[in-house]
C-alpha cells in the first residue's frame, strides 16, 4: 500500500469517535463530507438504503443507526437538524450503497469492510436463527468475505479471478469447479452456487475464504499462481479436517429446496405486507 494511500485511509480513522464504554461509532454529517456527498438530502438517501439492507440482513437498525440530533447556528436563531451516530458495520453499509463516481466511496467499501466480521453472531445467538437466518447470515459471510479477499488476491497478482476461486473449490471439493458443483446441485445457467448451499456448507466456505485472505496478506510476492495454490491448500486442509472429525463432506451435503434469493424475496414480501 503507498504511502498517499495509507494517509487517505486514516481520514476515516480521523473522524472515528469512541464513547465511554469503548464503543466506536461515526457522525453521519462527519462521514457525509469525507465521502463528498455536498448535500444531506442525497446522503440521507444513502442512508436510508443502507437502513433497508442492515433490516434485511436481520440487524437492528436502532442498534447501527441511532438517530442524534443536533442544534446549530442558522443566522441569528439556532436550528434543529438530523445526525446520526453509525457503528462500523453501519458505515460498511453505507458505502456499499453510495455512488462509486466518489472517489473516496470506493477507498471507504475496502476501509469499513476489513472490519464487518467484529459483529458476527455469538455462538449462543447463531443457534437460536432458524435453518433459513442461517444461511442469510453466512451467505452475507461470503459476500463480504469474498469482496475482501478478491481486493488482497488482486494485490498479490491476480487476474484470472475463474481460475483463483476455482482453485479454493477444487481444495474443499475434492478436485470440483464450481461449474461441476453447480451440475451437481442441478442449477440453472449461472445461478449462484453459494445461493445454494445450507448454513453447514456455507460455513465451510467462509473459513475457507477468511483463512486464505489472512495467509495471502502474507505473501511478499505478487504471484498469481502462488495465490491460487494457497487457495487450493486452504480448500483441501478445511476437506481435511472436517474428514478427520468424522463430518460430511461438503459435496455430500443436501441442497436446500430453496435458494437464499427466494428466502430474501418471501421476507421482503413480508415485510411489504405488514
Amino acid at each position: 500500500m503507498s504511502n498517499e494511500l495509507e494517509f487517505r485511509e486514516k481520514v476515516f480513522d480521523e473522524i472515528r469517535h469512541v464513547d465511554e464504554f469503548g464503543n466506536e461509532y461515526w457522525y453521519a454529517r462527519e462521514l457525509q463530507m469525507v465521502l463528498g456527498y455536498k448535500e444531506w438530502r442525497l446522503f440521507s438517501g444513502v442512508i436510508e438504503k443502507a437502513q433497508i439492507a442492515c433490516s434485511n440482513s436481520n440487524n437492528s437498525i436502532n442498534r447501527h443507526f441511532g438517530v442524534n440530533p443536533k442544534i446549530v447556528k442558522a443566522g441569528v436563531t439556532n436550528k434543529t437538524i438530523i445526525d446520526y451516530k453509525l457503528s462500523r458495520y453501519a458505515c460498511y453499509l453505507i458505502v456499499q450503497n453510495a455512488n462509486p463516481k466518489y472517489e473516496a466511496v470506493a477507498l471507504g467499501q475496502t476501509y469499513f469492510a476489513v472490519q464487518t466480521r467484529k459483529m458476527e453472531l455469538t455462538e449462543i445467538e447463531f443457534n437460536r436463527l432458524s435453518e433459513d437466518e442461517k444461511r442469510l447470515y453466512r451467505r452475507r459471510q461470503t459476500k463480504d468475505g469474498n469482496h475482501i479477499l478478491y481486493g488482497v488476491a488482486k494485490d498479490k497478482g491476480v487476474k484470472d479471478f475463474d481460475r483463483f476461486t476455482n482453485a479454493g473449490y477444487r481444495g474443499l471439493y475434492n478436485g470440483e469447479t464450481a461449474d461441476d458443483i453447480a451440475k451437481r446441485k442441478g442449477l440453472r445457467y449461472r445461478e449462484d452456487i453459494l445461493d445454494n448451499m445450507g448454513s453447514a456448507e456455507l460455513g465451510a466456505n467462509v473459513f475457507r475464504i477468511t483463512q486464505t485472505e489472512e495467509l495471502l496478506k502474507r505473501q511478499k510476492e505478487k504471484d498469481e499462481s502462488m495465490a491460487s495454490d494457497t487457495h487450493y491448500i486452504v480448500g483441501k486442509t478445511i476437506r481435511e479436517a472436517i474428514k478427520k472429525l468424522g463430518g460430511t463432506m461438503p459435496e455430500d451435503l443436501p441442497t436446500p429446496g430453496k435458494s437464499v434469493k427466494e428466502i430474501e424475496k418471501e421476507k421482503n414480501e413480508k415485510l411489504i405486507d405488514n
